[in-house]
């Protein structure tokens, strides 16, 4: 029987997944391999009966420049009791290429440990992607998908600063980022946007949705002392993830909540939140400002990748064939600075608990450091000017909230 690898997508969408998809499929298809694409991950390869996408080179020639993922995705996470080998069997499966998170790649670990025990050798190769850039690759390596997810947000980014400017509004925008900022970080310094608030801010205290409002209004009245009467606040989702639950709980937002009582973050939109909150304080002490939400989120996620992730996917695609052809198994592809591809494996990144810690912004870098300082935010210097629209200033000093100074 002919052999054959399988491809399957877990979590979320990025750029380049069809690009890694379609170069693993014209690499294999070369060598006289079968390339069978599993569609809705885990559930669909371990199901009764997988729906799958046979792949020839016209097929994966007419994606590999696409967004989103030819292969429908999942986020199940199967039990060791939801294993079996039947698919790889049937199939002559040498190879099991995942693409996804270390949640994906670790169940794919245990998975090829219980095919072993059905006498059935099947490599794995894992694929990394996040548009999030979260996950600590050697050299601080941009994960796939980010710079094209990075490059669409300011595209919205720039549009929406041209409103505010336009209409002398402001607009509070929120961005992707589970654990880290640097989507956000990426899109608000490239945009020149006065205001921006990421998770790794917070490094002297503790996040707080009044600080982050005070933020935002301390960078309104900067702006309105520099004759600025527009502007764009950028806040990364990432914010939450740090936040107290009580603090979430009880900041006066309707959520819903799941069967363990926790609020469900996903089924609200962040950037109305952080607009309403600050719509409620600016009326609270009488400043009058209009300002509105947009949210950065799934308009990131499947926009075609541009030629920095279609040269990066389709370098990994390649990678996973030699490591594959060198015999190497149960790693993660990944490819240096200089283009070489080397195995990593989930050891290489996980902490003493056996999590990966995620990748943060390095908040005191000089990039950092050069792009928060120029940002607009009162400063001590700015008190005399700010009580003309503040009985107070010396709350809303930026480096004070932070505990910086």
């Amino acid at each position: 029987m002919k052999k054959s690898i399988a491809i399957i997508c877990g979590g979320g969408p990025a750029p380049g997944i069809n690009t890694v998809i379609s170069t693993l499929a014209k690499t294999f298809l070369k060598d006289g391999y079968k390339v069978i694409g599993v569609h809705h991950g885990y559930q669909g390869i371990l199901s009764e009966n997988p729906e799958v996408k046979v792949f020839d080179f016209h097929h994966a020639d007419r994606i590999f420049s696409r967004g989103g993922s030819t292969l429908i995705m999942s986020r199940f996470k199967p039990k060791d009791s939801d294993f079996k080998a039947d698919f790889f069997e049937k199939n002559n499966v040498k190879l099991l290429v995942t693409i996804g998170g270390d949640d994906t790649a670790s169940t794919a670990n245990r998975l090829t440990k219980y095919l072993q025990t059905q006498n059935l050798t099947v490599a794995h190769i894992h694929v990394p992607k996040t548009i999030d850039n979260d996950l600590p690759l050697p050299d601080r390596n941009p994960t796939f998908g980010f710079h094209t997810a990075k490059d669409e947000g300011v595209r919205i980014g720039n549009t929406v600063y041209e409103d505010a400017r336009t209409s002398q509004n402001w607009f509070v925008l929120s961005a992707m980022g589970r654990s880290a900022g640097h989507l956000a970080f990426g899109i608000a310094s490239a945009c020149h946007f006065p205001m921006m608030i990421i998770p790794e801010m917070f490094n002297k205290t503790t996040i707080t949705f009044d600080k982050i409002i005070n933020m935002i209004i301390s960078s309104i009245v900067k702006s309105k002392i520099k004759g600025v009467e527009y502007g764009v606040a950028l806040v990364s989702e990432g914010v939450f993830h740090f936040m107290d639950e009580e603090e979430i709980i009880n900041s006066g937002i309707n959520f819903t909540y799941d069967a363990h009582g926790h609020p469900e973050l996903g089924n609200v939109s962040k950037s109305h939140i952080f607009n309403y909150l600050l719509q409620v304080k600016l009326k609270e002490i009488g400043l009058e400002v209009k300002s509105r939400p947009v949210e950065l989120g799934y308009e990131l996620r499947c926009c075609n990748p541009i030629a920095f992730d279609l040269t990066l996917c389709t370098l990994l695609g390649i990678g996973v064939k030699k490591l594959f052809d060198q015999g190497i198994t149960g790693c993660i592809v990944s490819a240096n600075s200089r283009g070489d591809i080397t195995p990593l494996f989930l050891k290489d990144f996980e902490d003493e608990n056996g999590k990966i810690p995620p990748r943060l912004v390095n908040i005191d870098s000089d990039m950092a450091q050069l792009f928060i300082n120029n940002l607009f935010f009162i400063h001590e210097r700015d008190y005399k000017k700010a009580k003309k629209y503040l009985s107070n200033p010396e709350e809303y000093d930026f480096k004070k909230l932070l505990n910086w100074i």
